[in-house]
């Protein structure tokens, strides 16, 4: 059997979908079910016999595994699918039993240079093209249909973990916070980098994939700005600023079960998304409203976002 793939969803570098190679393990050296995954990593970087670098990812502080029964099929690519190129692969899976209970796993991955942020802080004036931009966000929303559409939420995507190979293929990373939903299921609301978080994470409400459409609608706009988006010092100060390009909510979409009422901030209009982001084009900007809409119900689908017109013409290109 295969050792427990949840543990690919939870290191810095480390990323699901692909085993290029891994070896399977034996029933005797499968680490025990009650193993943790990890929340920390320690990474190295190896040549290794065949020449090709990998990263190391070896265990941290634990953590409550998340449900892993639909991890094994997303590991090989998601119920006999193909697998997905949109991430680092996994090449091996080490592991070293330290005690009855316990089990040291070495996670082996392709190694990836450089992340998002570094990528833009390289780009050199006047930025990224835009066809370079609309390539590397289709590539992005496809990695995060394929979580989706398995219901697993990323819950931290950050230009830090998007890594950028030397070719400019996108591969998400970091699922140290990722998990399986369900309706039911209560999320923690202490997940995501202050400026990359959703209204209704920032409000202590409900939530489940929009907020990872929220996350990219940031990041989106930082590809043209290479700088953030919304850059709160607090979680009232994020929203203020939030709300500074769409408005205050209406009553009827702010939440109910929250602390914060919508009167503790001053009534504001919407604004043109080209005076935050001047060099987005109007199929880009519209696309951008759709992913920064407050209501989640109303909020854009990775899906949906991947057949967006903004996407059209370069579709007919590549066919």
């Amino acid at each position: 059997m295969y050792v427990n793939p949840a543990l690919a969803l939870t290191t810095e570098r480390g990323c699901l979908f692909t085993r290029e190679g891994g070896r399977e393990l034996s029933k005797d050296q499968a680490p025990p079910t009650t193993l943790r995954p990890v929340t920390m990593a320690t990474h190295f970087r190896s040549g290794g016999r065949s020449g090709r670098a990998a990263s190391l990812a070896g265990p941290g502080l634990p953590a409550t595994p998340p449900p892993s029964s639909r991890f094994p099929a997303l590991h090989r690519g998601g119920d006999g699918a193909a697998p997905s190129p949109l991430a680092a692969g996994l090449m091996d899976v080490c592991t070293t039993t330290r005690t009855e209970r316990e089990t040291k796993v070495t996670l082996v991955f392709e190694h990836v240079d450089q992340d998002l942020k570094a990528y833009l802080e390289k780009t050199p004036p006047p930025g990224l093209p835009v066809e370079v931009i609309k390539d590397m966000m289709h590539q992005f929303l496809s990695g995060l249909e394929f979580l989706h559409s398995n219901c697993i939420v990323h819950r931290d995507l950050k230009p830090e973990n998007i890594l950028v190979t030397s070719s400019g293929q996108v591969k998400l990373a970091d699922f140290g916070l990722a998990r399986i939903y369900s309706c039911q299921m209560a999320l923690t609301p202490l997940v995501v980098t202050l400026w990359y978080r959703a209204p209704e994470v920032l409000l202590q409400s409900a939530y489940a994939t929009p907020v990872d459409l929220w996350s990219v609608g940031c990041i989106f706009a930082e590809m043209f700005r290479r700088k953030p988006l919304f850059c709160g010092n607090s979680e009232a100060d994020q929203l203020g600023k939030i709300f500074d390009l769409i408005g205050l909510p209406s009553e009827e979409d702010w939440p109910l079960d929250v602390s914060l009422p919508r009167c503790a901030f001053a009534a504001r209009s919407p604004q043109p998304v080209e005076k935050f982001v001047p060099e987005i084009e109007p199929l880009g900007a519209q696309l951008l409203l759709e992913m920064l809409t407050f209501n989640p119900y109303k909020r854009i689908s990775a899906f949906k976002a991947l057949h967006h017109q903004y996407f059209r013409d370069q579709s007919a290109g590549e066919g």
